[in-house]
């Protein structure tokens, strides 16, 4: 027997455990992947415990009606309200009352025999979104990563946190400034004196629900400016050269999600003003790192 044919049979069994090992991480690959009907599957569960979430605080919600009500949404149409306070405050420091609002009076009412009671289960639902929204968007996270690759996923640390900060930002924004500065506005606005303001419950909790929403969502312009950059779509070249029709569009933005007052148009223009520019300074540092990581890449690939 040859030296050749000695060492084909020691071989040969090594060999068949490594052709073993491949077929069974080819079949473990296999089982691995989803098909759609599965991926619907795991989306539908991810979706129910984020909703579920959602039905949780809204029911802590609606049982906790004196302090939901009394405390969180006829608080900025209070004379006693935090805003109010501070503006007080800062009147007395640089000797101007012309800042101060102390004599907001707001009389509301309700016109149908229902409306009480659905106002109170539409509260509910907007406060326990509003808690909710940091596990719900973990979850449709949760759902989404899998889906990346290692790069995606690591350029992408950090997104609920992210997310969900600049969402809590914008809806203290919106409760604890647009709002108060637009009822003391909007429920003191007088055509004639013979005319009384009483505002219809309704429209208070949907004002107060539009606000704090739509700030909450606009707040998130960064982390839509980190990812339309990390996939070039967008870079700071554009958003500077547009810089003059990006005010036009967040006056637009504002007027929309805004009673029709210039004050709160204002309010909600300058942070999103402020955000603009910060994205810039993101989408500066996203091109910087994508430019020197594709320039890595096409040196790995001259090399081999």
């Amino acid at each position: 027997m040859g030296d050749d044919e000695l060492d084909d049979m020691i071989n040969q069994p090594k060999n068949e455990v490594t052709e073993t090992t491949v077929e069974a991480e080819e079949g473990e690959s296999e089982e691995k992947e989803m098909s759609f009907v599965d991926h619907l599957e795991e989306l539908r569960w991810h979706l129910i415990r984020g909703i579920l979430a959602i039905a949780v605080f809204t029911i802590v919600a609606f049982l906790s009606k004196s302090f939901v009500f009394g405390v969180v949404i006829l608080g900025p149409s209070k004379s006693d309200f935090w805003t109010f306070k501070m503006l007080c405050e800062f009147g007395d420091l640089i000797g101007s009352k012309a800042v101060c609002i102390d004599g907001l009076k707001v009389k509301f009412q309700n016109v149908t025999m229902t409306g009480q009671f659905m106002m109170h289960i539409t509260s509910s639902i907007v406060i326990g979104l509003i808690c909710a929204f940091p596990y719900f968007f973990w979850e449709i996270w949760r759902f989404i990563k899998p889906g990346l690759y290692k790069k995606e996923q690591k350029a992408a640390r950090g997104a609920t946190f992210y997310v969900s900060l600049l969402f809590a930002m914008g809806v203290l924004f919106g409760y604890y400034i647009v709002s108060p500065l637009s009822i003391n506005f909007l429920t003191s606005y007088q055509l004639d004196a013979r005319i009384n303001n009483e505002i219809n419950i309704a429209s208070y909790v949907s004002t107060i629900a539009t606000l704090v929403l739509a700030c909450g969502i606009l707040f998130q312009l960064p982390v839509v400016v980190y990812f339309l950059a990390r996939v070039g779509i967008l870079t700071p070249e554009f958003m500077r050269a547009h810089r003059r029709h990006s005010v036009v569009i967040i006056l637009i933005l504002s007027a929309i999600i805004t009673p029709p007052d210039v004050f709160s148009q204002v309010f909600i223009a300058i942070p999103l003003s402020i955000l603009y520019e910060v994205g810039i300074v993101i989408a500066v540092r996203v091109d910087k790192k994508r430019l020197r990581e594709m320039a890595e890449e096409e040196e790995e690939v001259t090399e081999a």
